[in-house]
């Protein structure tokens, strides 16, 4: 996605556009910077660092889970689709708004009142041990590394693209310097800093994508009918771009492929631990369902927005020259908030349209720090604090500040390596090893009274596992023009995601390993889990025996 590979008509950024967007880039890069040292926690508060104290009101909270949720990944790359396959993509765009609907009805309240820091802490509540924490970690960390490397390694593409620039070298310290900029977020603001940062982001985002879906609209007389059949015309896929199936057309059992993919999307985008360790910056269960309802409702309204402009998108700009832009569709989100403004662009428009670059400039550094800190979290609390009985809250804040580095620095490193592939196969891999590990794992361990430690690590173990010998199989990583491997076939699993078996083995390992463990286990298990139960489901301590 390089911008002397884009057709004249939409890579026709303006010097003085592109001049505008460095100095905005700029100005929020050291903005943000400051706001995370002003208010960065002390040396030795571990709650401030790991939760913020659970100062944010409901309100701030609701926008700083909505920023977590919606990443870089979900802006580009659903926008994408949503040009791209029409109908496919809207239906990929309510998937992340029910996912979120998820959470906050089935695992929100249960995650607040079992966790204290970390997706360890709230599994290890009724099955303490390292093995737990450590495996936990484990799997943290894997879920989240693929989506870091994807945000990253898309950072220097998008600064060419709105930049202007084609030098390798120029897109890969582009890549290191904001990689950088990330890890000191994490390090140096812990979770309220990080906080203000995905609540400046969410509103950025928020305001200038619902303007130019505003502009979008009135360029054809406020009719979302005529938006859509004129994007059906420009997308080249003629009517089937209103109707299911477009984005797995030519796939063996494409309806079948369709809905595993959704159901790997709503189950896994609840779980991934980045999103979760926000449920525990609530004081209460009150809270924590008013921070949702604000969360969700914004990324309600972000999916209507996200949705007219990569419609508009292909209605203005017309789906060859998005996918002649980028074959993934990445640039759709740019490409229809600059067509929303036509042919002449005045002072005006060009500051709505660095505001919107802005805005997907922060997405990219808010989502990743958001991510570093909280594998940063688990490492230090889970691996290197559990290991002490005591270990000084001093030493355990120096301990997180140098994960966020010992997970940012390869991270960075892998970024600059993988930069000129498809990376669509990671962002499935997150999403993969949140549903088929993490899902079943949550659901078992906080409403499963008979689950055993075994059971938990099978979880952990076995639908990780499944996900990562399926994955390289699939036709997301060969067998296509868009796959990250193109030239090669070695696709035997034909589907897009790994759902259709990771999901239910995921499920299958845990069952299996409590049965295994034997029925005293198990019912050891129960009356530990019955003694905790109360406060898990309600926030409710037992009374009497």
């Amino acid at each position: 996605m390089t911008a002397h590979a884009l057709p004249p008509a939409v890579s026709g950024f303006t010097g003085s556009a592109q001049a505008m967007s460095l100095v905005a880039f700029s100005a929020v890069a050291t903005i943000t910077l400051l706001l995370c040292v002003m208010t960065g926690p002390d040396r030795d508060d571990l709650d401030e660092f790991y939760t913020g104290y659970g100062t944010l009101s409901p309100l701030r909270n609701g926008l700083a889970i909505a920023g977590d949720y919606i990443s870089a990944a979900t802006v580009l790359g659903t926008g994408g689709v949503i040009a791209l396959c029409g109908y496919d993509g809207v239906v990929l765009a309510l998937s992340t708004a029910l996912s979120l609907l998820l959470l906050m009805f089935l695992l929100a309240e249960p995650l607040r009142n079992a966790g204290r820091f970390t997706m360890g802490d709230a599994l290890a509540r009724r099955m303490p041990g390292r093995a737990v924490r450590i495996t936990a970690c484990a799997v943290t960390i894997a879920s989240l590394l693929p989506l870091m490397l994807v945000q990253l390694a898309g950072t220097g593409q998008l600064m060419a693209f709105i930049l202007g620039f084609t030098n390798e070298s120029l897109k890969t310290g582009c890549v290191v310097g904001l990689g950088t900029l990330m890890i000191a977020y994490a390090a140096i603001g812990g979770m309220k800093g990080t906080a203000l940062i995905q609540i400046l982001k969410i509103v950025m985002l928020v305001g200038s994508g619902a303007v130019v879906a505003l502009l979008i609209l009135h360029r054809f007389d406020w009719d979302p009918g005529a938006l859509f059949q004129a994007a059906a015309r420009q997308s080249g896929a003629g009517p089937a771009f209103l109707h299911s199936g477009l984005q797995f057309a030519g796939h063996p059992g494409a309806r079948l492929d369709m809905i595993t993919s959704e159901l790997t999307i709503v189950l896994g985008g609840a779980c991934l631990p980045h999103v979760t360790m926000r449920m525990y910056t609530a004081s209460s269960a009150r809270q924590v369902r008013r921070s949702l309802s604000w969360a969700v409702s914004l990324v309600a309204l972000f999916v209507l927005v996200i949705t007219v402009v990569g419609v508009g998108a292909t209605a203005l700009v017309g789906g060859p020259a998005i996918a002649a832009a980028d074959k993934q569709g990445n640039t759709a989100y740019l490409l229809g908030s600059r067509a929303a403004f036509g042919a002449d662009v005045s002072t005006a428009e060009s500051f709505l349209f660095t505001l919107v670059t802005t805005a997907l400039f922060l997405t990219l550094l808010a989502s990743v720090a958001g991510m570093i800190l909280a594998c940063a979290n688990s490492l230090a609390h889970d691996v290197f604090a559990a290991r002490a009985r005591e270990m000084p809250a001093r030493r355990e804040m120096a301990l997180a500040r140098f994960s966020a580095l010992a997970v940012g620095a390869p991270t960075i490193l892998l970024a600059t390596l993988v930069q000129h592939h498809s990376l669509q196969p990671l962002v499935t891999l997150s999403f993969c090893l949140g549903a088929s590990a993490l899902a079943p794992a949550l659901v078992y361990g906080l409403f499963w009274r008979r689950y055993t430690r075994a059971g938990l690590l099978a979880t952990l173990l076995g639908g990780s596992l499944t996900v990562l010998l399926l994955m390289p199989g699939t036709n997301l990583v060969s067998g296509s023009p868009v796959s990250a491997f193109p030239d090669a076939d070695f696709n035997w699993f034909p589907f897009t995601t790994t759902g259709i078996v990771s999901i239910p083995a995921g499920f299958f390992f845990g069952w299996l390993g409590t049965v295994v463990s034997g029925r005293r286990k198990a019912e050891e298990q129960r009356r530990q889990y019955e003694a905790v139960e109360g406060w898990i489901l309600a926030g409710a301590v037992r009374r009497g025996g």
